[in-house]
């Protein structure tokens, strides 16, 4: 079949952790002996960043680290309506141009054939609601929500009678262990500062916890303002700025512990949904801490798959236990990576997606569904 993603991006990651997962489904579809490409607007913010801040070789690292994989960028004169009519599904994502979201539905309506889902991997239904509120969904076939409080609070609002939680994943052909890879530091963390959504927790789970303990430190990640790089740089912790999504596995293999620091709005409005760093990292068997968050849809194993700390003091007794103990450390890489391989690579999501296809596609897209396929 022929798959066609709306996103903000494929080709940036600056700032936009969708691309990981995007590229993880589409290159699984792929695998699968399906076609899949994505349409990015061409003004996209997280690309015209990317290309500001690391120039055009970012780009070019895209296409080498993911040659497979197509992505068109459209304009003002983009014909939407021949492309929707070369495809069998497509799946919109929420930072699409609302106007823009409007006119799919439309062409569903008038006649498309192609089975049309919205798909959302944002907290703003909470922390924007007008926005979520304001776009035209009714011609859509289904809505993915990315965590089963996101799917309820759709439900709820009546932003669509079809919603299905599909959460995020690790592509495990890019997300795997490296154990030839020799250590060169303790702590690592792969974040983003963002909107103030989680800049206290920075400070007390992982600032002062590394300079407590003097631990080789490295952070990863954009919008870190002045005054946070300031206190990273007096903490003794290296800021290398954006990586390539790509390059985080040999990231992760290079060191011996990560954290998982949630943003605010999940933690507090939308429980039980994690970022998809946890997944990344777990999959990548780096033992991992997490600051608190509600796992309300038991995705993992607390305390198994990773420890949690529920302050800055035990985050520093965490991170100590796992750097003295070798034997704590092995285990939890190894039951992470478990719950991974058994529950939440982008295999599982695509097997789920053609669950969804099954139950609300189109007769076309029925139709073509392989048997194992539509039987899941």
């Amino acid at each position: 079949m022929r798959f066609l993603f709306y996103t903000h991006s494929l080709v940036s990651d600056w700032n936009h952790g969708n691309a990981h997962f995007l590229r993880g489904i589409m290159r699984d579809l792929l695998r699968r002996g399906h076609r899949a490409e994505a349409l990015e607007p061409a003004d996209s913010w997280s690309r015209e960043n990317l290309e500001r801040d690391q120039g055009a070789a970012a780009v070019e690292g895209f296409h080498r680290a993911f040659p497979d994989l197509v992505s068109r960028r459209y304009g003002p004169d983009f014909d939407h309506e021949a492309a929707l009519d070369q495809a069998d599904v497509v799946i919109v994502h929420e930072w699409t141009d609302p106007a823009l979201v409007a006119r799919i539905g439309r062409a569903r309506r008038n006649g498309g054939r192609f089975s049309l889902l919205f798909h959302d991997t944002h907290h703003r239904a909470v922390s924007a609601e007008g926005d979520i509120a304001g776009l035209t969904l009714e011609d859509y076939d289904a809505v993915l929500a990315f965590g089963e409080t996101l799917r309820e609070r759709y439900l709820a609002a009546g932003w669509g009678s079809h919603v299905f939680t599909w959460h995020e994943a690790a592509d495990d052909a890019l997300f795997h262990p490296m154990p030839e890879v020799e250590k060169e530091g303790d702590l690592v963390w792969i974040g983003n500062w963002g909107d103030d959504e989680r800049s206290a927790e920075i400070l007390e789970f992982l600032v002062r916890p590394a300079r407590a303990l003097k631990l080789r430190t490295a952070v990863r990640g954009v919008r870190y303002p002045a005054h946070a790089l300031q206190a990273l740089d007096e903490a003794g912790i290296a800021h290398g700025g954006w990586i390539a999504n790509a390059e985080v596995p040999r990231a992760f293999a290079r060191h011996r512990v990560t954290m998982h620091i949630p943003r605010r709005p999940y933690v507090e409005a939308l429980p039980g949904i994690p970022t998809i760093r946890v997944f990344e990292a777990l999959a990548s068997g780096i033992p991992l801490v997490s600051a608190p968050w509600n796992d309300a849809e038991h995705l993992f194993r607390p305390g198994t798959d990773y420890l949690v700390a529920r302050d800055g003091a035990e985050m520093e007794r965490c991170l100590s236990a796992i750097l003295a103990d070798r034997d704590l450390a092995e285990g939890l890489s190894a039951a992470g990576l478990e719950t991974i391989r058994a529950r939440h690579t982008c295999r599982h999501r695509v097997d789920e997606l053609m669950a969804v296809l099954a139950a609300r596609g189109t007769f076309d897209v029925r139709e073509k569904l392989a048997p194992k396929e539509a039987a899941e």
